[in-house]
């Protein structure tokens, strides 16, 4: 007798995120929400597309829809050239408040209304940034440009709070609605550190749902049917 294995391909599409408050939280298994991860999750199920959460470091899900080997989306990321070479984006799932600096509220080196551009021109000062993020085009135009004293890491933003409290950075650039969030989740208090606003801070970026080649138009199609536009 000849015993056979029917093995069905899982279709879904492979959704990556990471815990990243209040962006993306997990709140049971399969159910992830917060600024972004909440409209994402709205679109998927109204358009009736089939899919399934995957807890992912940050650093690898970028490589994972370059690689284009499945149907894969991540979700949360802004837009810039290199990205757009590779993934498709859909419409702008939510828009961040105006970036800020952050540091530790001892830290008398860092204080609020000076210009991004100044600040980064100073070399006392030590900027934290991770790795294959995007930081909007006016600040990554403007790193790339003033070549500050930086310390690249592929930690995320919870071990980048530490890194401050160790002396190992002065400050990052976080997006305002995150800090807060941010700090609680790592069990430090607010009073610990401090707000730097920029005079020169754009409005906050875009952020997309971003997808491999793999992923059909018409799945992009279908997601920007029920995201709303941003005023």
């Amino acid at each position: 007798m000849i015993s056979s294995t029917i093995v069905v391909a899982d279709n879904r599409i492979a959704i990556h995120y990471h815990e990243r408050p209040p962006y993306m939280t997990t709140v049971e298994d399969g159910i992830v929400v917060g600024l972004t991860a909440t409209p994402a999750t709205i679109a998927f199920q109204s358009a009736g597309i089939p899919h399934r959460w995957i807890l992912t470091p940050s650093s690898r899900q970028l490589e994972i829809i370059k690689r284009n080997q499945g149907r894969h989306c991540s979700i949360g990321w802004f837009k810039n050239r290199e990205r757009e070479a590779y993934a498709k984006y859909s419409k702008p799932i939510y828009r961040d408040k105006p970036t800020i600096g952050l540091a530790l509220a001892s830290n008398s080196k860092m204080n609020s209304g000076h210009s991004i551009e100044e600040t980064l021109r100073d070399k006392s000062l030590r900027l934290l940034v991770k790795s294959g993020y995007s930081y909007g085009t006016y600040i990554d135009k403007l790193i790339a440009e003033v070549q500050p004293e930086v310390l690249e890491v592929t930690v995320e933003n919870i071990n980048m709070l530490l890194m401050l409290n160790v002396d190992r950075a002065d400050y990052f650039f976080i997006a305002e609605d995150e800090a807060e969030g941010l700090i609680n989740a790592s069990g430090f208090t607010v009073r610990d550190y401090k707000y730097i606003h920029f005079s020169d801070a754009p409005p906050g970026d875009n952020r997309y749902i971003i997808c491999s080649q793999q992923v059909e138009d018409g799945v992009i199609s279908q997601l920007n049917q029920w995201i709303p536009d941003i005023p």
